[in-house]
């Protein structure tokens, strides 16, 4: 007997992209300290205020089944708070809850791609995207940003491969490169797939980190709320990762269908963690800025860090968690530095290559530990680098 074809080549014939952070696990087991600046994981642990009103709709009893579409009361929060953060009219018939944006992001791509479609979306990408991709049926098709560009997509890259294409996923602050996409890169966006009729599925779940610039939401601009759908998350803005509760954003006739999808599929998410989140969201723009606070602070110390040296570049972090550092001039690649670089000093980072090949000779660093760690790990990085030229 054998598996299905779809299933065994989830990875193309690749492998996931995180050598390294097995690798830095493996001697943390052996004994050996790591500074892992690998995962995009809060070092935080949930409000304890979320988490208490989670246990008390468990101990209420709100452990039974729930609303499939998620329960009304969740999701017209999640629509007010939408419009009030788009202007785009919005209600909870707009509204999708998912257990988590993973699954949001799958459902999304279920939603609109036909077996065998093209599925478009940029390099460098989120690690789980073209295995989501090719989960759903769809052909995945990269669209490279580039270095010197900042890694703001041009559109006329775009336009090079939306011909007979079916979708475009983009994903803003962005993960790995911590660039926040400008009006004018997402102005380009929304006239290819206007002219060439795609549906757009903005990635948003790091809408609350915003440390230059701001956050557009395609859905706002001209004639796109009908062809968009926005995948949202608790994970990052309020560091509920471990509890999987996110949304999809969409016109109301595709929400009806991925009710039908979620039925047969995940049959919703546990009522005791959808009242965590509408207590979450009822917390507002105080408990997000207070979840970001870490990473913006660690964004000023990875600026004072790099300042004064030009071995170790960056690109400019706008948003996000993350880090995108050039370390091209050490002569060696992502994935040849981040291993050397455990190997010698114990620092584990994510190799620009882990994430498509237009970051390659990049390294994706979380900021994911304290304040005093994270500046003693990357003074050792830039040392590191030099030590190499």
């Amino acid at each position: 007997m054998e598996q299905s074809n779809k299933i065994t080549t989830l990875l193309g014939g690749g492998d996931d992209g995180w050598g390294i952070f097995l690798k830095s696990r493996r001697m943390i087991d052996e004994g050996i300290p790591v500074i892992e600046l690998t995962v995009g994981e809060h070092d935080i642990r949930t409000h304890p205020d979320i988490l208490k009103a989670m246990h008390n709709a468990a101990i209420g009893g709100h452990t039974g089944y729930a609303m499939v579409p998620g329960n009304t009361d969740l999701r017209q929060a999640v629509a007010t708070r939408v419009q009030e953060r788009t202007g785009v009219p919005t209600t909870m018939d707009n509204v999708l809850i998912t257990p988590g944006g993973q699954s949001a992001l799958f459902s999304s791509h279920l939603a609109v791609c036909d077996e065998g479609d093209t599925a478009l979306y940029i390099d460098p990408y989120y690690a789980t995207y073209p295995a989501t991709l090719r989960a759903v049926g769809a052909i995945p098709q990269t669209i490279p940003a580039h270095a010197v560009d900042n890694f703001q997509p041009r559109a006329e890259e775009i336009a090079k491969h939306a011909a007979g294409a079916k979708s475009l996923l983009i994903n803003s602050p962005n993960n790995p490169t911590g660039v926040v996409y400008s009006r004018a890169t997402l102005n380009g966006i929304a006239d290819v797939c206007r002219t060439h009729d795609l549906w757009l599925i903005s990635d948003e779940v790091y809408d609350t980190q915003i440390w230059q610039g701001e956050h557009i939401c395609p859905r706002a601009l001209p004639d796109m709320a009908k062809r968009t759908l926005v995948v949202g998350s608790m994970s990052k803005s309020y560091a509920m990762t471990g509890s999987r509760i996110g949304w999809i954003v969409a016109p109301v006739a595709v929400i009806e269908n991925l009710i039908n999808l979620a039925t047969h599929t995940t049959y919703g998410v546990p009522g005791f963690i959808q009242d965590a989140a509408l207590y979450a969201l009822g917390r507002g723009a105080p408990l997000e800025v207070e979840i970001a606070a870490p990473f913006k602070r660690r964004r000023e110390i990875a600026m004072d860090v790099l300042a004064g040296q030009n071995v170790v570049k960056h690109v400019p972090c706008m948003g996000a968690m993350y880090l995108m550092l050039d370390i091209r001039a050490t002569g060696l690649t992502g994935e040849g530095f981040a291993d050397a670089l455990l190997e010698a000093e114990h620092i584990a980072t994510m190799p620009g290559e882990s994430f498509g090949t237009s970051a390659a000779g990049h390294l994706r660093v979380a900021m994911t530990v304290n304040d005093e760690a994270f500046r003693e790990a990357l003074e050792r990085l830039v040392e590191f680098a030099k030590s190499l030229t």
